[in-house]
C-alpha cells in the first residue's frame, strides 16, 4: 500500500491574535519545539522540518520509536521537543542540529526528543487533508489510545474557551508558547494561515547599544536592526537581543539620528576589546575582540527603548527568544536602569500536567 501524500508537504499555519476567536473552534496548548511532519511507509520514517528538509539524522531516537507505535502507512504533522527538569527545553533541542554524528547519539542518550501528534494527515490509504479536523482529531485519539500507556503522545486539546485560557495562564511555566485555535469544521491547508495563536507578550526596557546597517542598502544610510541590552547585578550589559523590522523611511531616520552616538576607535564600549567581562554575552559570538564583531556598529549605551518581547532563553544571562518588536523610546529611563529583574518570569508547571491535559500544579497528585 502506497501513502497517498509524499513529503514535502508545507504544514498549516497560524495567524496572530490579541484574544480567543468567537464560534466552533478547537484550542490547543502551543509547543516550544521544531515543528515536524511525520511520514511513515512500511519500516520506512521521515521526520520532515517546517521547511521541507528531513530530520532524520538528528533525531535517531524519535524515529526508533515511531516505527515501534506507528501503524505502517500514516502521515503526522506535530511537534518535536525535549524535556528537562519538568518543563520543555528549547537549548537543549537546538543542541541536536549539529554535524558531529558522535554528538548526536550522545546527545539522543542524554536529551532525548518525544514525537508529539497535533493532526492526522493521512491514514493507511485515506487522504485526510479534505476532512474536518473533528473526524481527523477523532481518528488520532484513538490511534493514541491503542497499544501500551507511552504509546503516541497526543497533545491535548479542549472546545472550551474557558479551559483554553486558563492552560494560557498555566502552562506556559512548562514552557509552552500559548494557544493554538482550529475551525472544528476546518480542512487541513497545507502552507496557509487558516490557524489563530495567541502567544504571551511582555514589555522589557533596554538599552540600545549597537546596530547592523540593513543588508540591502549602503551602510551608513539605513538601521536594519538595533542590538539591545540589559545590566545583571554586577553591573555588567548583556547582549540580550535585537529590534527590528521596521519601514524603510523609519531605518533611514534611525541611521541619521543615531550617527551622534556612534563609538569612535578611542572610545571604549562594554561589548569591545577588554571592557567586555568573563561570561558576558556580546554580538557576534564569543570573541571579545572588534574584527570579530565587523557585522555590527557599536553606540555608546545611552539610548533607552521599550520593546515586546515572548520569551527568553538560554542560561543565565538569558537573551530574547525571537526577534522584539518596538513599541516606543523611553528617554525617560536612565540606560542603568535596564536591568534582568524587569524580566518577567512565569510560574513553573509541571509538564507532566500539560501531556495529560490536566490543571495541576507541581507535586500535586
Amino acid at each position: 500500500m502506497a501513502l497517498p501524500l509524499r513529503s514535502p508537504i508545507q504544514p498549516m499555519l497560524a495567524s496572530p491574535a490579541a484574544e480567543l476567536p468567537a464560534g466552533d473552534w478547537l484550542f490547543e496548548p502551543k509547543w516550544d519545539g521544531f515543528r515536524c511532519l511525520v511520514f511513515r511507509e512500511a519500516d520506512e520514517i521521515l521526520l520532515q522540518s517546517r521547511t521541507g528538509r528531513s530530520l532524520n539524522r538528528y533525531f535517531p531516537e524519535v524515529m526508533r520509536r515511531l516505527v515501534e507505535i506507528l501503524p505502517e502507512e500514516i502521515v503526522l504533522d506535530g511537534e518535536l521537543v525535549v524535556a528537562r527538569g519538568g518543563r520543555l527545553d528549547f537549548d537543549a533541542l537546538g543542541e541536536r542540529i549539529h554535524p558531529a554524528d558522535s554528538r548526536v547519539r550522545m546527545l539522543a542518550e542524554t536529551t532525548p526528543a518525544e514525537f508529539l501528534a497535533f493532526d492526522l494527515l493521512a491514514l493507511g490509504s485515506r487522504d485526510l487533508l479534505a476532512a474536518p479536523l473533528h473526524e481527523r482529531r477523532e481518528l488520532l485519539v484513538e490511534l493514541g489510545s491503542r497499544g501500551e500507556p507511552a504509546g503516541l503522545r497526543i497533545t491535548p486539546a479542549t472546545t472550551d474557551p474557558d479551559t483554553a485560557m486558563t492552560w494560557f495562564d498555566l502552562f506556559e511555566g512548562a514552557g509552552l508558547d500559548g494557544i493554538v485555535c482550529k475551525l472544528l469544521d476546518g480542512a487541513y491547508t497545507p502552507g496557509r494561515r487558516t490557524m489563530i495563536k495567541l502567544k504571551h507578550e511582555r514589555t522589557a526596557d533596554c538599552v540600545v547599544a549597537g546596530l547592523r546597517w540593513h543588508a540591502k542598502t549602503e551602510p551608513g544610510t539605513s538601521v536594519g536592526s538595533l542590538l539591545l541590552g540589559l545590566y545583571d547585578d554586577r553591573d555588567v550589559l548583556h547582549h540580550v537581543g535585537v529590534v527590528g523590522a521596521f519601514t524603510g523611511a523609519v531605518r533611514r531616520s534611525l541611521a541619521a539620528e543615531l550617527a551622534e552616538l556612534h563609538v569612535a576607535d578611542s572610545e571604549e564600549h562594554p561589548w569591545l576589546g577588554e571592557q567586555a567581562a568573563d561570561g558576558q554575552r556580546v554580538p557576534g559570538g564569543e570573541s571579545r575582540w572588534r574584527k570579530a564583531s565587523a557585522d555590527w556598529v557599536p553606540l555608546r549605551p545611552e539610548r533607552v527603548v521599550e520593546v515586546a518581547y515572548d520569551h527568553t532563553e538560554g542560561a543565565q544571562p538569558a537573551r530574547f527568544r525571537h526577534t522584539a518588536r518596538f513599541r516606543r523610546w523611553r528617554p525617560d529611563r536612565d540606560p542603568a536602569s535596564c536591568r534582568y529583574d524587569q524580566l518577567d518570569e512565569p510560574v513553573r508547571y509541571d509538564l507532566a500536567g500539560v501531556l495529560a491535559g490536566e490543571v495541576r500544579q507541581p507535586g500535586s497528585p
